[in-house]
């Protein structure tokens, strides 16, 4: 909804309901999230699909120590978590189109919270 305020260049401080500024937009529920979850899903299965640089980079693990802070969010886990898969199980699934499809098709087909 944040996103949706700055396209609006709706101010923070204003007292509007995500009712009101969706009737504004004309849009019966939020999609700019399920949108971004349905792209990278699909990017997914892409890179998963194709040997190259991406899926080396997707696969591969960095050398070293990790930083001293909590561990950043990594683009893996959103797809783990989106799909109800581990990353190698959702990989293995994406080799199947039709498959994989109908998985990213029943992670993002639902309602929002009001």
């Amino acid at each position: 909804m944040k996103c949706y305020r700055k396209i609006l260049r709706i101010p923070w401080t204003a007292r509007r309901t995500n009712q009101n500024i969706l009737q504004e937009l004309g849009m019966k529920e939020r999609q700019l999230l399920k949108n971004i979850k349905q792209l990278k899903l699909k990017y997914f299965g892409h890179v998963v699909r194709h040997n190259n640089l991406e899926k080396l980079c997707l696969e591969g693990a960095v050398e070293g120590r990790r930083g001293r802070d909590r561990p950043r969010r990594r683009w893996t886990q959103d797809v783990s978590d989106w799909l109800g898969f581990s990353v190698r199980e959702a990989s293995i699934l994406a080799q199947d189109r039709d498959g994989f499809r109908s998985a990213v098709w029943e992670a993002t087909s639902y309602k929002d919270p009001p």
